[in-house]
């Protein structure tokens, strides 16, 4: 449906112009149940309709007026949106399926006039069938606003996500205030079980956080002192404490929803398709009933010339045609929106069906995007566990992210009972940290605190830790007593969905290369471990496009994966720029899509979705348009010497079914399966 449409079918039914989907429904409902209710007495007081069906209507005075007055009425009330839409769509010279819908309802209305005034002596009675057409466009519509209101409604689940109200903390205590009132800076308790009541970052507590809602992610996540939350979010079994850090419109749950909002209401080839066919069948339709009342009329049967032209012109309604589109496009990006996928522009969605490379930023992308303890090694005489609790003792009070990761292994490896406390604790610039750890001096550093410290690294030490820095490890060694005891081994991990992401785009025949700002060494370890197709290492954030360039220049149409920060010219370049992670505005601004969760294999969702969105585009336009063509020769009449004839009421029946084929086709994609453990599992179909 074309928009000076909506708007004028807006302002008929006195809404705002920018009332949702749900406005339109309510005045198509409205008006399709009193046009219902009166075409009963139209029908049943209709001389075909009688004689049809065999029965005689009561002698009584007036009883012939039933039908045209009640018809007339039906005809202003009913059909008065179709009348307003289709001279929207004339004075905008944009012919569609409006126009044809007034057209064939007001050839109808003045034929049933002529007849019942006995002008022009014409028995073209036909107030039974601008009935019965009127309730069926009216049903039509009125499913389609509901489907199309249904998808819309991700938008108004994203905004139920939000509480009414917060708990504010204050000098004087909790404080339950509206959500509006809260502001930045300020700290509220999320009890267990309740909703972050905007984004913010932990100051307290420590709670497993469901974010599904966002994400698409069922599996709930740890959040701790430090990590940030997003707004809607669930904390389900312990309370936080949360400094706001974005309220209102800054918070990621309304970044979602405009995007949500914008791609629902982004165009895109298919739609352009869409719109073309629609201008071509009223040329179709109103040559084809210029035609038709022209050979009828030279044969010499005025009345089959009229009842033929309706006919045509009820039949060439592109009703279907009109939901075919934005019906896929609505019922796509909620889909997508439900599984953590943000498609912020159509063209992006229909493009990922041909992407044949997949260009992954490394860090935060194929991997953590944080350091983790991936090996410790102790010299001779010394326990590796207890290593570690020097280790994890001396970085205690430090919040560099190193220290944290320390922290965190011995936590997991170090019973609580074998826990050291840490004095004296001196950071080195440049060189480490220290600390007395039961009196004892503690040094952790890497070269240039063993160089400062004149330390030589055990050969049992080294034989282990050679091989970490060959595959780009990052290498502390913890010393003591002027000897080194041993060394931990940092890095970012590769996560375990990123070798399913990788596996699944081979799978596909897809290329796969990665770009990095890290060294070779590390970068081909990643790539190694991943068995990745190319790799780009060394790259400066402002030379990333120019790599996404060169993979198109050789014939790759390139998909570029990034966190959106330091990818931003890069995600602009790619033919398809994806953001992993919806946490940046820039993110949001440069890619087509973005990715809630940080999930590398929900780019094979994407692809998934693209195919499918595209393959139901195409079959609902292929059946609109192919129905048409076919119906509206048999609508003309061309086989009514074998007896072939199709009526109005006939035509507008078939007009319909052919709409509710294509809402129920556009209806499966509901049932595609986007959890991105699936979309790599093999049933991912091209």
């Amino acid at each position: 449906m074309s928009q000076q449409v909506h708007e004028h079918i807006h302002e008929h039914a006195g809404h705002d112009r920018h009332a949702g989907h749900g406005a339109h429904g309510e005045m198509f409902r409205r008006r399709f149940w009193v046009s219902l209710i009166l075409s009963v007495p139209v029908v049943v007081f209709s001389h075909m309709v009688a004689e049809l069906f065999g029965y005689h209507l009561p002698d009584v005075p007036g009883i012939e007026w039933i039908p045209p007055v009640l018809g007339t009425v039906i005809f202003f009330y009913g059909g008065v949106p179709f009348l307003t839409g289709g001279w929207a769509e004339l004075r905008s010279r944009q012919p569609g399926m409006m126009l044809l819908i007034a057209m064939a309802i007001t050839v109808a209305f003045v034929a049933s006039w002529a007849t019942t005034l006995e002008v022009g002596g014409f028995d073209l009675d036909f107030w039974w069938e601008l009935a019965l057409l009127i309730v069926i466009m009216l049903l039509g519509h009125w499913l389609e606003m509901r489907a199309l209101g249904s998808a819309s409604g991700a938008l108004e689940a994203l905004a139920a996500m939000l509480p009414d109200t917060a708990e504010k903390v204050t000098d004087d205590g909790v404080v339950e205030v509206p959500l509006h009132e809260v502001a930045l800076d300020d700290v509220v308790l999320v009890r267990a079980g309740a909703r972050v009541p905007a984004d913010g970052t932990v100051i307290d507590g420590t709670a497993e956080v469901d974010e599904s809602m966002v994400t698409g992610e069922s599996k709930t996540v740890t959040r701790d002192v430090g990590d940030t939350v997003i707004a809607g979010t669930v904390a389900t079994d312990s309370a936080l404490r949360v400094r706001i850090t974005a309220v209102g419109e800054d918070t990621a749950l309304a970044g979602i929803q405009r995007m949500v909002a914008d791609a629902q209401a982004s165009s895109s080839r298919a739609q352009a398709l869409a719109d073309r066919a629609a201008a071509f069948l009223f040329y179709f339709a109103a040559i084809a009933g210029a035609l038709t009342f022209l050979v009828w009329t030279l044969l010499g049967n005025l009345d089959e010339a009229v009842v033929r032209t309706v006919t045509v012109l009820v039949i060439a309604c592109p009703h279907a045609l009109g939901l075919a589109i934005p019906l896929v496009i609505a019922i796509s990006t909620e889909r997508a929106a439900r599984a953590g996928v943000l498609v912020k522009d159509r063209l992006a969605l229909e493009r990922m069906r041909t992407v044949d490379a997949v260009l992954f930023d490394k860090t935060g992308t194929l991997t953590q995007g944080k350091h983790q303890v991936t090996g410790v090694v102790a010299t001779a005489g010394i326990d590796e566990e207890h290593l570690l609790a020097l280790a994890a003792a001396v970085e205690a009070d430090s919040e560099h992210p190193v220290a944290r990761a320390i922290v965190a292994a011995a936590d997991a490896r170090v019973p609580s009972a074998e826990r050291m406390a840490v004095t004296d604790f001196r950071s080195l610039p440049g060189r480490g940290v220290r600390g007395l750890v039961d009196g004892v001096e503690v040094t952790i550093g890497g070269p240039s605190m063993l160089s400062s410290l004149q330390l030589s690294v055990p050969d049992d030490v080294a034989a282990v830790t050679d091989g970490w820095v060959r595959r780009g490890a990052s290498v502390l060694h913890v010393a003591s007593d002027g000897r080194v005891l041993g060394a931990v081994a940092l890095e970012d991990t590769v996560r375990d969905e990123s070798r399913q992401a990788v596996d699944a785009l081979h799978a596909r025949g897809v290329k796969v290369a990665m770009i990095t700002g890290d060294a070779q060494q590390v970068a081909d370890a990643v790539a190694a471990d991943l068995g990745i197709d190319e790799v780009f290492a060394e790259v400066l954030p402002e030379h990333k496009d120019a790599k996404v360039a060169e993979l198109q220049k050789r014939g790759h149409t390139v998909a570029m994966v990034g966190d959106g920060v330091n990818d931003a010219p890069a995600l602009a370049r790619a033919d398809v720029g994806i953001a992993i992670g919806a946490g940046t505005d820039v993110a949001i601004e440069s890619a087509g899509v973005v990715l809630a969760a940080n999930d590398p294999r929900a780019v094979l969702s994407i692809i998934k979705l693209s195919h499918a969105s595209y393959r139901k585009m195409w079959q609902n336009l292929l059946w609109a348009t192919g129905y048409n063509v076919v119906a509206v020769p048999l609508a003309a009449g061309v086989l009514a010497f074998a007896g072939i004839a199709i009526s109005p009421a006939v035509a507008a029946v078939l007009m319909s079914a052919s709409t509710i084929v294509v809402a129920l086709n556009a209806q499966t994609l509901r049932r595609l399966d986007l959890d991105p453990g699936h979309a790599t599992d093999g049933r991912v179909s091209r």
